[in-house]
C-alpha cells in the first residue's frame, strides 16, 4: 500500500505585527512555496508516495500542486476552505485517519491547531512562523526525506518521534466554565481585550505555564527557561508568576520577542508534575496560547496545568541518522 503524506501549509503564518516591533523575519508565501517544493523533492526518495495538500484561499496550495515533481503523486485534499484556523484543524482531523505522516509549514499557532486533531500520526513541523518554539528550522529537502522514511515505515516512528506536552486551562468566570489549550505555552495577560493577538510587551504578562522551558527559546517558554529547564518530551512543565515589586524573588533575562532581550521580575515559580495545577485570580485579563491572545476573562479563577498528551513530533536528525545506519541512502 502506498504511503500517504498530509501537507499543511499555513499561508498567513509569519506575518504578525512582531515584524514591526521586533526583529522577527518575514515569511512570504513565495518562501513557503519554495520550502514546500523542497519538501516534495525530498519525498521523491520514497517510492509510490502520495501527498495530499490542504487547500487555501490564497492559491498557495494550488501552486504547490502545480509545481510538484512529475514522479510524485500530489493532489489537493478535498475539503471546504474557511480562511481561518479551522482549516488547519479540519485538515489535521482528516489526516489523522488518512495519512501515515504529516508535514506542517507554519509557526507555533499552526502546530497547535494541528495538535488538536492529528492523533498519533507523526508530525514534521517546519518553521515558517514568528516565535517558532515548536517548529524546527530545517532544510525542506531533508525534512521531506525524513517524512517519507517515516511514512513508508522504512524508519521506525517509535524510535524517532517524541510526544510533546501540552498545557490546558480551565477558566471559571462570569461566562461560566471555559477551556483552552496550548501546545508549548499558556499565559495570563494584564489586558482587557484580545486586540492585536501577538504578545508585544512583557510587562503585560501576569504569568503562565509552559510544557517546555529553555533559555534559548522565545516568549513565555524562554522566561520559564531562565528559571528551570524542561525538555519538550519530559512530563510536566513550569509555572511562574511575574511581579512588579521593587524586590522580586528572581530577575531573569529572556528573549520575549524576536530581537528584544528583556529583564523579567519573577515573584514565584514552580516545576510542575504532569497534571499539576498552577492558578491565577484575574479581575480583568486575557489568556494567551502559544504567543497569541485568545480568550478574554473577567473576575476569573484560571487553573493551568501541563499534560503529557500532545502530538508525536518527528526528530528529523534521528530519522536521517537511523536511515544512514540501515544503508537506506545507498543505491549500489
Amino acid at each position: 500500500m502506498s504511503p500517504t503524506v498530509g501537507f499543511i501549509v499555513n499561508p498567513v503564518a509569519g506575518r504578525d505585527i512582531r515584524r514591526l516591533t521586533g526583529g522577527a523575519s518575514v515569511s512570504s508565501n513565495y518562501a513557503k512555496r519554495r520550502t514546500a517544493t523542497c519538501v516534495l523533492e525530498g519525498l521523491t526518495m520514497t517510492d509510490n508516495a502520495e501527498v495530499l495538500v490542504m487547500p487555501d484561499n490564497a492559491g498557495l496550495a494550488d501552486r504547490i500542486v502545480d509545481d510538484a515533481p512529475e514522479n510524485l503523486t500530489v493532489d489537493l485534499l478535498n475539503m471546504t476552505v474557511t480562511a481561518s484556523g479551522e482549516d488547519t484543524r479540519n485538515a489535521a482531523e482528516r489526516f489523522s485517519n488518512a495519512a501515515d505522516a504529516v508535514v506542517v509549514l507554519g509557526g507555533d499557532g499552526t502546530s497547535r491547531d494541528v495538535a488538536h486533531g492529528i492523533g498519533d500520526v507523526p508530525v514534521v513541523s517546519i518553521s515558517t512562523g514568528t516565535n517558532n518554539v515548536v517548529p524546527t528550522a530545517v532544510d525542506g529537502t531533508v525534512a521531506g526525506i525524513a517524512t517519507g522514511l517515516i511514512a513508508s515505515k522504512a524508519v521506525s516512528a517509535d524510535e524517532t518521534t517524541v510526544r510533546h506536552g501540552t498545557v490546558k486551562a480551565v477558566v471559571d468566570d462570569e461566562s461560566g466554565e471555559r477551556h483552552i489549550r496550548g501546545l508549548a505555552t499558556l499565559g495570563v495577560l494584564d489586558q482587557q481585550f484580545v486586540g492585536t493577538r501577538a504578545i508585544l510587551d512583557p510587562e503585560d504578562v501576569i504569568g503562565g505555564v509552559v510544557s517546555r522551558a529553555s533559555p534559548n527559546e522565545i516568549g513565555l517558554s524562554g522566561i520559564a527557561g531562565g528559571l528551570a529547564t524542561c525538555r519538550p518530551d519530559e512530563p510536566g512543565g513550569v509555572g511562574f508568576r511575574l511581579g512588579n515589586t521593587s524586590k522580586p524573588q528572581q530577575v531573569v533575562h529572556a528573549v520575549t520577542v524576536p530581537g528584544v532581550l528583556s529583564h523579567i521580575p519573577v515573584e514565584e515559580y514552580r516545576v510542575l508534575d504532569d497534571g499539576e495545577a498552577f492558578a491565577f485570580d484575574v479581575t480583568t485579563g486575557v489568556v494567551s496560547a502559544d504567543g497569541e491572545r485568545e480568550l478574554e476573562v473577567r473576575n476569573a479563577f484560571v487553573r493551568l496545568r501541563p499534560v503529557d498528551d500532545g502530538p508525536r513530533l518527528v526528530q528529523i536528525n534521528a530519522v536521517i541518522e537511523r536511515a544512514a545506519e540501515k544503508g537506506l541512502f545507498r543505491t549500489g
